[in-house]
């Protein structure tokens, strides 16, 4: 199997091991903030043999071991205010490293699933919905929508036939469950294959969140 040595961002990576008469796929994650790529690529042993998995670093360095995709404050009432050139940069470089990876793996971009957590998860929301020529599904765990990205969203014929998993835990307290509510009702919206599950859980993946998740990257290399 091919070996990547170089992309935008730094990464860790496990190569596909596809059953004999099946293409491989691409699995890109983003991790939260204040993370990096060790994170998510705890995943890496239940994801389908099938998928190509890289974990991506973030480019903003908060401290030792602890990076963003863009910083941002919070007010009292809640209101978060984003760094929104830090966002578009790294938006940038997350496109660059996922068409960079797809074209040294020789990945189309309809076998390519970009997924992450938290801040990760806008990174990937934020992917399908302005660059989704570059990718077949995205996956938002316990995340939500940027409206800062929403004028930029691609024609919603350019969105048809993209699928997007999306849960959240009904107990988290670091993105309420409303956010995920908001991106389940614009998703509705739009001509994609929304998968929506709610865990009771925190800000976290249940392992009957993780299993479902897999599952629903199973069904999709299909």
């Amino acid at each position: 199997m091919i070996a990547i040595t170089d992309l935008s961002l730094s990464f860790l990576e496990r190569p596909a091991e596809p059953e004999p008469g099946r293409a491989p796929w691409l699995l890109v994650l983003m991790h939260g903030v204040g993370s990096n790529e060790h994170d998510l690529m705890g995943l890496a042993p239940f994801v389908p043999a099938q998928f190509h998995v890289i974990s991506l670093r973030a480019p903003f360095v908060m401290g030792p071991g602890a990076y963003a995709w863009f910083q941002f404050t919070v007010d009292a009432d809640g209101t978060r205010h984003i760094d929104v050139q830090q966002e578009q940069q790294a938006r940038k470089l997350v496109q660059q490293a996922v068409e960079q990876a797809a074209r040294l793996l020789d990945i189309p971009s309809g076998r390519v699933v970009v997924g992450g957590f938290s801040q990760g998860g806008i990174m990937a929301l934020s992917q399908l919905l302005t660059q989704p020529q570059t990718l077949r599904a995205a996956m938002a765990w316990h995340s939500r929508l940027l409206p800062e990205v929403l004028p930029q969203q691609a024609p919603d014929a350019a969105l048809a036939g993209k699928s997007l998993w999306v849960s959240h835990g009904t107990y988290d307290n670091v993105i309420p469950l409303t956010s995920a509510h908001a991106i389940r009702d614009r998703a509705k919206r739009l001509p994609l294959n929304l998968c929506y599950q709610e865990y009771p859980g925190a800000h976290e993946i249940r392992p009957e969140e993780l299993r479902a998740s897999m599952q629903w990257l199973e069904d999709l290399a299909r």
